[in-house]
């Protein structure tokens, strides 16, 4: 597979507002231990994907865990698709870079662990740090709200979906935490439970 690293699409090339953002969701009694969750989700990341709102589909169509490297096509309800690259995995986490194209410039990063040292309960969460691609996906993402809408929609999901894979008890809703970094150096913190 290719690896062309001028493709690569980070942060520091985007435009508008560069937003940190935050899903996760917290189980108790899982069924699977943090390492074990994490590989279903590696091996079969599509799955839980909401597919109307964000497609997943493997470049290469090999299925299996997930290695640096590998690539995948993303079909994004509305007029912009996209495409990730595996940066980082290890056994609880995952990390994406958005390549030239993808209507955000940054990273993604989803990881599983325990909380709070608890063995009777586990996190999952994803970790995103990204800016629009351009002005004028700046405007859809956050001036209309739309882009950003469907965003949450997507991860507050897939957030779900691995709590269920978990076989364990949600303790609650999906958490979404927002850091807002603007051209001045403001930070405007807001957060969804």
């Amino acid at each position: 597979m290719a690896n062309d690293q001028h493709s690569e699409q980070p942060v520091t090339q985007g435009s508008g507002p560069w937003l940190e953002r935050r899903y996760f969701i917290d189980v108790a009694r899982p069924r699977c231990t943090p390492a074990q969750l994490m590989s279903e989700v590696q091996t079969k990341l599509p799955s839980f994907s909401p597919e109307l709102l964000a497609d997943f589909k493997r470049k290469d169509g090999q299925e299996g865990p997930l290695k640096i490297g590998d690539e995948f096509q993303i079909k994004i309800l509305g007029p912009w698709d996209g495409s990730v690259r595996v940066t980082d995995v290890g056994a609880t986490f995952f990390e994406f870079i958005t390549l030239e194209g993808h209507p955000e410039a940054g990273r993604i990063r989803f990881e599983t662990h325990y909380l709070d040292g608890r063995p009777d309960a586990l996190r999952f969460e994803i970790r995103s740090s990204a800016r629009s691609r351009d002005g004028l996906v700046a405007l859809a993402y956050d001036t209309l709200g739309g882009g950003k809408l469907m965003q949450e929609a997507t991860w507050t999901e897939f957030c779900r979906r691995v709590a269920a894979a978990s076989g364990g008890q949600a303790l609650a809703d999906v958490v979404v935490e927002t850091d807002r970094h603007d051209r001045a150096g403001h930070t405007q913190q807001s957060r969804c439970e």
